[in-house]
């Protein structure tokens, strides 16, 4: 397999975890990085010994081969947009865009040159979800019919140094961390056939309290509370809350229920956790792990060191461009998650049942092996 140059576009927050990881996996080297502020270019670039470029310096470098684009949600289909009339290949960080038009239109450029396209999360490629998802294929819990999911917390202005965008239109809890859960479930159960949803947001402002704004309000102009019903392909039944209004809770993260038993999962926006299975008459017990190499912690985090894999995606994509065939995190499967994020958004203001306008095929699992072969 030959090594791709990536162009890390963007030097926000995200950008480190893309510059400490990438180097795991065969296949890619971040050899560049933009950003319109100048100076956080250069001090990411000196900080990982890449280059560092304006914006339009790593479009026109023939160097570059995939732009990995990490900007704010806004940006996402512009700076897409331009890396593939560039001749870049594209790898976004989620949500990929912000509506199945955008989307529809990268596809269409990336077909005309034969380009590319995938996105973030690739956390469902996780040991921890993978087994569950070889769990589910085995039968171990019978036909899978419903299904919950939680994702809530009191916000992200008590820990981003700059969170504003996250409380704008194309952020809020749906839109920033329900790809990482619908990515999941379209893993283990498919596509999703028609939402709906009620939204709502419990204040109008927030107060930053992390450094260095703290003490200065922002408004609110996305929901930020939204429970949301999600009907599958399958006929499957899932019911997803998801909040950055709520100071405690006792939910889930997600569950599977199937006629012959249930799966616990661990928090899918991270690759590890402990998972859980109950069969017919019994009750829960520890899933022993599998061996599974995304399910091997490498990260200190203040509750015990964690699993964290991102780029794994990206070089599922990388094999894929070099060797062909499909990849895991592709624009199909991405464009579905979009499809129906935004379908719960319009049905939170409608009240609608929304039939999505997408689909994709299930993507096939990643077992220890297929895994394996993407590391060093």
């Amino acid at each position: 397999m030959s090594e791709l140059n990536i162009g890390i576009m963007g030097a926000g927050n995200i950008s480190k975890t893309y510059f400490e990881l990438s180097p795991l996996f065969k296949g890619i080297r971040i050899t560049a990085v933009a950003d319109l502020n100048a100076d956080a270019a250069a001090k990411a670039g000196k900080e990982w010994q890449v280059k560092a470029f304006t914006p339009e310096e790593m479009l026109a470098d023939p160097e570059i081969d995939i732009i990995v684009n990490l900007t704010v949600p806004a940006a996402h289909f512009d700076v897409s947009k331009a890396a593939l009339q560039a001749g870049k290949h594209v790898y976004s960080e989620k949500p990929f865009v912000l509506s199945v038009d955008e989307g529809r239109k990268l596809a269409e450029i990336a077909a005309t040159k034969g380009l590319r396209v995938g996105s973030a999360p690739d956390t469902f490629l996780g040991g921890s979800h993978q087994q569950a998802r070889a769990l589910i294929d085995a039968g171990e819990i019978g036909h899978v019919h419903s299904a919950t999911a939680h994702v809530m917390s009191p916000g992200m202005e008590h820990w981003h140094p700059n969170p504003d965008f996250f409380f704008l239109p194309g952020g809020g809890p749906i839109l920033d961390l329900g790809p990482y859960y619908i990515a999941n479930f379209v893993n283990l159960m498919g596509p999703v056939a028609r939402v709906t949803a009620l939204a709502g947001k419990a204040s109008e402002e927030r107060l930053i309290t992390s450094e260095p704004r703290a003490g200065e309000r922002i408004s609110v102009k996305t929901p930020t509370t939204i429970h949301a019903l999600l009907q599958f392909e399958s006929g499957a039944m899932v019911t997803l809350g998801a909040s950055w209004d709520v100071h405690a809770h006792k939910h889930g993260n997600m569950e599977i229920y199937g006629s012959e038993g249930s799966l616990i999962l661990p928090d899918p926006n991270f690759f590890g956790g402990r998972l859980e299975i109950a069969r017919r008459g019994g009750t829960l017990a520890a899933v022993e792990p599998w061996g599974h190499p995304f399910g091997v912690p490498n990260q200190p985090h203040e509750n015990g060191d964690r699993a964290n894999y991102r780029a794994a995606g990206l070089a599922d994509m990388a094999r894929a461009i070099c060797d062909g065939g499909d990849f895991l995190c592709d624009q199909s499967r991405a464009l579905h998650v979009i499809d129906v994020m935004t379908s719960i958004l319009r049905a939170g203001d409608s009240g609608d049942w929304i039939t999505l306008a997408t689909t994709c095929r299930r993507p096939d699992a990643m077992g220890p092996d297929a895994a394996r072969a993407l590391l060093r």
